[in-house]
């Protein structure tokens, strides 16, 4: 039996969690919650800013977003989640400047997907229910 990608069970989780009905933005605190131990509520901020838990580790990822380490998906969950907390010019500027990820380094990348994930559902252009199908055909290997 082959094992389960991380990618692959963070997007089993955005499946799950698109069952549940939620709009956007609690889907995304959710979708962090399960991914990255981010917390819904006002602990959520400082979860963020410590930068999460690994929920589930592993690989998966496309070459251009697999930097070598087993944290990929911490690292997407909490970005997609940070426009919710920060707004998006905050949280697309953290992520140059906080977690130092460089435009052309695979976490550079992985955090512009991340931004690009959160915004098309806040902006309702991607539905909670087709969310696990965007992160299959975006980010997995």
């Amino acid at each position: 039996m082959d094992e389960v990608t991380a990618v692959e069970r963070m997007a089993r989780v955005a499946d799950r969690l698109a069952a549940r009905e939620l709009a956007p933005r609690p889907f995304l605190r959710a979708f962090a919650w399960n991914c990255a131990r981010i917390r819904p509520g006002l602990l959520g901020y400082r979860d963020l800013a410590t930068g999460g838990r690994n929920r589930f580790t592993g690989s998966g990822f496309r070459a251009e977003f697999d930097d070598g380490t087993r944290g990929q998906v911490r690292h997407f969950a909490g970005v997609a989640v940070a426009p919710v907390l920060l707004g998006e010019r905050l949280a697309a500027w953290s992520s140059r400047h906080v977690l130092r990820d460089p435009a052309g380094s695979a976490d550079g990348r992985l955090s512009d997907a991340a931004l690009e994930f959160s915004r098309l559902l806040r902006e309702g252009r991607l539905s909670p229910d087709d969310a696990g199908n965007w992160i299959r055909d975006h980010l997995a290997a």
